[in-house]
């Protein structure tokens, strides 16, 4: 009876392990290069609706709303600023508990109610004060009409939580992303991510923006809301395509029970051998698919969490109190975090430095002379083509012809770190706006000579296409300090918070974008009333470059902070597992790669072979 017991256990503990190993085979015939399609379309869709609702939103706000200039810039950047901080939530949902795919999918419906709504309003004639042409005594938008807008836009910023915070990490879950499933890749995930956004947002800006002018407002947001009802349906129909990654539990929680463990353990003292610090493989098993982070020597207060007491070695089978004893794995998350936060934070005065140029850019254009051919001219809006463009052609001449020439001096896989080209998008984007100041400072001498200054609706005789240079720079500093940033954040940061990485570069966004509001509005306040620097209505009676300029001054401080912090960061320690067989483009092995503090991110790899377990 007892070996038939025995059998009859072992055969059970068989089929387990068989069932097992089928669903995770059939787990890993998931991702991979054939499910990348449904994710970028469903993104190029996304963005297409994102772009053309975004790109003219301030004439929408300006001349249907009839909204004063400064109020609709302020409008614009607080609405940009919480699309921005939503994704907090949407990464926190994710990790927590729905996983992101259907976070995904929530989050788009929630934005394509949000779009529906503000297409609604544009229709009814009810929900937006009477047209006025003149721009002059307009009868502004009441406070029910402005709700109904602000209605609209937060839940579009709702929606737009989930789905950027998710799209990243998703679309990087089909694929192999350790150190070395990246460099067996001839293309970079980042790059081709951001050149099919480009692509999106070029059609919006040439297809939608014109639309908007040209027939109304009800076919320009409507087309948007249709562009996104197919990126939902898109989504949905790859998701036999998918490879679904389970959350690993809220990463947030993680890092509060290290600080509140590290607290309660203030008073004890580290061991001589740093290896008697807490470690379980098991415990921290669905949160190291690619490999668990060494100890490193910073913030060796911290490691006080994972010191084992007396009365916690007594049963070493019990599951631990997380709140009281912490493994070295999640120590070594809240460490990368906190290592990672100056250099993230660099990026919120580049983006408060760009938070309201868009907007007075447009209208900047809106004065000149947009003629491309005799019968046709430019939409004002439609000038970030350039931008695009830049951006579009500069990822791939990036790719293509920067990498392999500098991987020849400095033996980088990537050609430059994400530092070094972070670093290099900052220089180019303070010559962006020195170029805006300048070309600003031209269209209004030729308001002068014309005597065209005291006509806010006068046409200067003078090419919008002077501003294509200040557009290029901007693209192209996209390409170094945009990409750069977020790929930073998704390399140095702890597998399971991919999520939140993405979330923490959108709340680069949201921050930057509400020190701009602060900015716009107090130098709006006290640079006086006669010459105020930015007037409400008449652009060429203000002084608009002196803003320019002083946006400049305002990067170079913050080029200097960052150089301090590029150059004191030390890059996470992490062992990488070869051979996780994320998607067709994994290359089996079973060696071990430990990159060590590099501290430059190209230095030697310490190399020792194991056996997969």
């Amino acid at each position: 009876m007892e070996v038939e017991k025995s059998m009859s256990g072992n055969g059970e503990m068989v089929k387990k392990k068989e069932e097992l190993h089928n669903k995770k085979k059939k787990q890993h015939q998931r991702g991979g290069i054939r499910a990348l399609p449904f994710i970028l379309a469903n993104e190029i869709c996304d963005k297409f609706a994102t772009a053309g609702f975004n790109a003219n939103l301030i004439t929408y706000l300006t001349q249907q709303l009839n909204m004063p200039l400064v109020a609709a810039s302020n409008t614009l950047t607080n609405f940009s600023g919480t699309s921005s901080f939503t994704p907090l939530l949407g990464a926190f949902i994710a990790e927590s508990f729905a996983g992101r795919f259907w976070t995904i999918v929530a989050a788009s419906l929630i934005y394509e109610m949000g779009l529906v709504s503000i297409t609604i309003s544009a229709i009814l004639p009810y929900l937006h004060p009477p047209p006025c042409p003149s721009q002059v005594n307009c009868q502004e938008a009441s406070s029910s009409q402005l709700w109904v807008l602000y209605i609209c836009l937060f839940l579009t910023a709702l929606g737009s939580g989930g789905i950027r915070a998710c799209v990243v990490p998703f679309s990087a879950d089909q694929f192999d992303m350790t150190k070395n499933g990246v460099e067996s890749r001839k293309w970079n995930l980042f790059n081709w991510y951001f050149f099919c956004m480009g692509l999106a947002s070029l059609s919006a800006l040439t297809i939608v923006v014109y639309i908007q002018d040209h027939m109304g407002w009800g076919w320009g947001l409507g087309i948007p809301t249709i562009a996104m009802l197919i990126s939902i349906i898109a989504f949905v129909l790859g998701s036999p395509m998918f490879k679904v990654v389970k959350p690993g539990g809220s990463p947030l929680v993680r890092l509060v029970q290290v600080i509140v463990a590290a607290i309660k353990k203030r008073e004890e003292t580290l061991p001589s051998d740093l290896n008697l610090l807490y470690q379980n493989k098991e415990l921290d098993d669905a949160i190291t698919l690619e490999g668990k982070l060494f100890h490193s020597n910073q913030f060796k207060w911290l490691d006080k969490a994972a010191i084992v007491k007396d009365e916690e070695a007594r049963d070493p089978i019990a599951p631990p109190n997380l709140w009281q004893l912490a493994t070295v794995h999640r120590v070594e998350e809240l460490k990368c975090i906190i290592r990672m936060l100056p250099v993230w934070a660099s990026g919120i005065l580049l983006i408060t430095a760009g938070s309201n140029q868009q907007s007075f850019a447009i209208q900047q254009a809106r004065t000149m002379d947009r003629h491309l051919f005799r019968s046709f001219q430019i939409s004002p809006a439609s000038m970030s083509i350039f931008n695009v463009l830049t951006m579009m052609a500069g990822v791939i001449l990036y790719e293509r012809l920067f990498v392999p020439f500098v991987r020849r001096f400095t033996r980088n896989h990537s050609g430059i770190t994400c530092l070094q080209r972070m670093g290099i998008g900052f220089v180019i984007n303070i010559l962006a706006t020195s170029v805006a100041a300048l070309v600003e400072i031209k269209r209004k001498n030729v308001a002068a000579k014309y005597n065209l200054l005291d006509d806010p609706n006068a046409i200067i005789p003078i090419s919008v296409f002077w501003m294509v240079p200040q557009y290029c720079l901007h693209g192209l500093a996209e390409v170094f300090m945009i990409v750069g940033h977020l790929e930073f954040l998704f390399d140095q940061s702890p597998e399971s918070m991919r999520s939140s990485a993405t979330a923490l570069y959108c709340l680069t966004t949201a921050i930057g974008n509400y020190v701009g509001t602060l900015i716009v509005s107090l130098v709006h306040k006290y640079s006086g009333k006669e010459n105020n620097w930015l007037p409400d209505r008449n652009l060429n009676r203000g002084r608009l470059e002196y803003y320019y300029w002083l946006v400049s001054g305002i990067q170079v401080i913050n080029l200097i902070y960052y150089v301090i912090c590029a150059c004191l960061y030390t890059y996470k320690p992490l062992e990488e597992i070869r051979g996780t067989n994320k998607g067709e483009d994994v290359e089996q092995g079973s060696e071990k790669i430990s990159s060590v503090n590099l501290k430059d991110g190209n230095g030697e790899e310490k190399r020792e072979s194991a056996k997969d377990e």
